[in-house]
């Protein structure tokens, strides 16, 4: 049978690096150095090709941590895996599987979150499903993460930070662009939404669309942030801000003890759209992910030359 090129492609880069590829254009990319405090996706590009999300805060030197689309939490065990200022890191200790298709590219890895001395206090498998959806130039980034306690138990502290977190484009935030931020409730702006439980969050604003000529034109796009109701604390608290930020906030108002041997899982869905914010179709988009199964990680004990697979549970 002759070869055929899958549309969605998960390429592996020099400089510890991952591509996710759609019909051969750059959508995402995965950043993994040790070099970091933690990895990072950076850009996650929207429909017109320009990065959705940025690297660092515009104006604070002081939030340098604030990497794009990144997974950390202020207090673990006490902690910070938050602030670059701290001894805690996380790491990625393998990848487990790049696996291309026609319909999504996904990304399985596993990571330790190393405590100031250099113990492992969680292990957190990965997944990263990146796949275009039948509006143009759209995509989706599915992400779940299964977190394990390597000790007898790990408490997880209360706070606003953890464990997804998002910095949008300066010119999509509402303080330094002209965006827009707006929940499943159809609130809108940081004082009636912070802190709020919503099913989705969604931020969207100006973005440049270069054509030829020095004066790029302006569209609207931007990044619908879903939380599974499968999660536990369903529907989460939100931590938002003008100045570009939104992160579901999974211990807000209570900790939490992870046990050794009872994982913890967290499934989060990020829409890069064209337009405004639609309200009806963000529902539908939620009750589509409500169903959809989640992934499952296993030995490939039955595929040569591979050692794990990534299939979707029933």
């Amino acid at each position: 049978m002759p070869y055929q090129h899958p549309v969605c492609e998960t390429l592996p880069l020099p400089d510890n690096q991952a591509s996710f590829l759609v019909s051969g254009n750059e959508k995402l990319r995965w950043h993994f150095d040790p070099k970091y405090e933690r990895p990072f996706f950076y850009p996650f590009n929207g429909p017109s090709g320009q990065s959705l999300t940025r690297m660092g805060h515009p104006g604070a030197p002081n939030h340098d941590h604030h990497r794009s689309v990144w997974f950390a939490h202020n207090s673990v065990e006490g902690e910070n895996f938050w602030a670059n200022n701290t001894k805690a890191r996380i790491r990625q200790k393998m990848w487990l599987n790049y696996q291309d298709g026609e319909k999504e590219a996904v990304m399985a890895v596993r990571l330790g979150w190393f405590g100031g001395d250099g113990r492992e206090l969680l292990e957190q498998d990965l997944v990263a499903a990146l796949s275009p959806g039948p509006l143009d130039g759209e995509s989706f980034l599915d992400l779940q993460s299964t977190f394990r306690a390597t000790l007898d138990k790990v408490k997880l502290g209360s706070t606003n930070f953890g464990f997804l977190a998002v910095r949008v484009a300066k010119n999509i935030s509402a303080h330094f662009g002209g965006g827009k931020l707006t929940n499943s409730h159809g609130m809108e702006g940081e004082p009636d939404i912070f802190g709020q439980s919503a099913q989705w969050m969604d931020y969207s604003g100006p973005v440049p669309s270069y054509k030829e000529g020095a004066n790029p034109g302006l569209r609207t796009e931007g990044i619908t942030y879903f939380d599974h109701p499968g999660n536990p604390r369903h529907p989460v608290h939100w931590h938002v801000r003008v100045d570009g930020w939104m992160g579901a906030s999974f211990n807000m108002h209570e900790p939490l003890v992870l046990n050794k041997g009872k994982p913890l899982v967290l499934r989060y869905l990020l829409h890069a759209h064209n337009g405004d914010i639609d309200m009806d179709r963000a529902r539908d988009i939620f009750a589509a992910f409500s169903h959809k199964p989640g992934y499952e990680v296993t030995p490939a004990k039955e595929i040569p030359h591979q050692q794990f697979k990534v299939t979707r549970t029933n």
